[in-house]
């Protein structure tokens, strides 16, 4: 019988569908791919055609959910490791965005299937585990979805919440729903949790503590491919031994104020070049747009094939390039934190050791930025003012950026292996399925 609260929500969920594909259509005016696989929204799942090689439903199946990009990419040496120990087992990662659904292609090809993860609609999901039939779902980060977890538990499939993160504020939001909250969580075979404080409130929400075991944050273990180095050296040679920031995942808000200290960077170091990152594509040209205005040389990427002397701005407007530009710069501003976004993960350019600053809107990273400040590797700064002091103070030092660097990329390493400590016991809840 289902859950009152169960009921309510999903009646709620089918009278706003009408409205959230008529958001899909609006949002499709700069971004396409929204107008597109609507199907596969409503567990409508094609397998022939989806990516990756035919799929035979009922055969062997491991699925992954990862919203979008960051989860992607956070789920990516999990992902390879599946791959490697269950050669036999289709792999089928699932997405919400397109440019989550571009990653996924780009990363993995024809080694996954991939499709978007239905909403979440009894009757959608159903469709979507009747065709799938996966024997283990991954979930990353904090994705509680009730009726998929109902679902998963009518097919006895267990569940396991990867990376599971959970915030004062995401925390807050969920106690108002307890009783459903909890409901859901009962239904979750493993929360692997990031830390021990996500692991309390889990807790506080009604998880048994026998649900959940602190194996730390998977994004600690994100490989760093030997192509971008090699790209990134390229470009360095070719760009002759300029000074390079990179302003990554900016959002609307932010790329304004990072010109202007720009601006103000290059009238002391006048060969350093930006490279500007917005992190949603459809405000690539509402970017290159404030180069004009702020009166700075820029090129695009798309349209780059060699980059101009006297080129200020590398406005990089193509997708899943971020590392690669980590791996060119000496310097990284991490976004959607001068804004309040909640901030974006640091740890790719950690890899690089590269000195990281961000704004102070970090809240979706409480568990990473406080060690990293405490270590000197990370600076929170509250305004234009303060991010140029700082990157003037870098510019003109390589040897504290080096200093710096490295205690931000020892930091990395010693935190790494997540993925060897989850492994098992994947590996045990598969058994026990089998």
């Amino acid at each position: 019988m289902m859950h009152p609260a169960r009921f309510i929500y999903s009646l709620l969920l089918y009278l706003l569908l009408p409205l959230v594909f008529i958001k899909l259509w609006w949002r499709g005016r700069s971004n396409p791919a929204y107008r597109q696989r609507w199907l596969e929204r409503l567990g409508y799942i094609n397998s022939a055609v989806s990516s990756g090689s035919h799929f035979t439903s009922g055969q062997a199946c491991i699925c992954l959910h990862a919203v979008s990009v960051g989860e992607t990419m956070a789920a990516r040496p999990l992902i390879e490791k599946l791959l490697a120990v269950y050669p036999e087992t289709t792999v089928w990662v699932t997405s919400t965005t397109p440019t989550g659904s571009a990653t996924v292609e780009r990363l993995f090809g024809q080694r996954v299937k991939h499709s978007y993860l239905p909403y979440d609609t009894p009757a959608a999901v159903q469709r979507f585990l009747n065709t799938v039939q996966p024997r283990l779902l991954l979930v990353m980060e904090t994705e509680l979805w009730p009726n998929l977890y109902a679902a998963c538990a009518q097919h006895q499939l267990p569940i396991v919440v990867v990376n599971a993160r959970l915030s004062e504020r995401s925390a807050r939001a969920y106690a108002r729903v307890k009783p459903l909250t909890r409901s859901v969580l009962a239904k979750v075979a493993l929360i692997a949790a990031r830390e021990a404080q996500d692991a309390e409130r889990f807790q506080a929400l009604g998880a048994s503590p026998l649900q959940i075991k602190v194996l730390g944050n998977i994004k600690f273990d994100a490989p760093i491919p030997t192509q971008v180095k090699t790209q990134a050296a390229t470009f360095r040679q070719a760009w002759g031994g300029r000074l390079v920031w990179v302003a990554a995942s900016t959002h609307q808000g932010e790329d304004e104020q990072i010109l202007q200290v720009h601006r103000q960077l290059v009238r002391q170091f006048p060969e350093l070049l930006l490279i500007l990152v917005p992190r949603h594509p459809e405000r690539f040209n509402a970017v290159v747009a404030l180069c004009e205005q702020a009166d700075l040389s820029y090129q695009r990427r798309t349209e780059c094939a060699v980059l101009r002397k006297s080129t200020a701005v590398l406005v990089g407007d193509s997708m899943g390039e971020l590392l690669l530009w980590y791996a060119c710069a000496d310097l990284a501003f991490v976004g959607g934190s001068l804004v309040n976004s909640g901030g974006h993960n640091p740890l790719e350019a950690l890899a690089f050791a590269l000195p990281v600053l961000s704004g102070p809107y970090v809240d979706n990273f409480q568990d990473l930025y406080p060690p990293l400040v405490q270590i000197g590797a990370a600076i929170l700064v509250d305004s234009p003012e303060v991010l140029a002091h700082h990157l003037t103070a870098y510019l003109a030092n390589s040897t504290e950026r080096q200093q710096v660097g490295q205690r931000g990329q020892q930091f990395l390493a010693q935190q790494q292996g997540v993925v060897e400590r989850l492994l098992p016991e994947l590996d045990q809840l598969l058994k026990a399925k089998n």
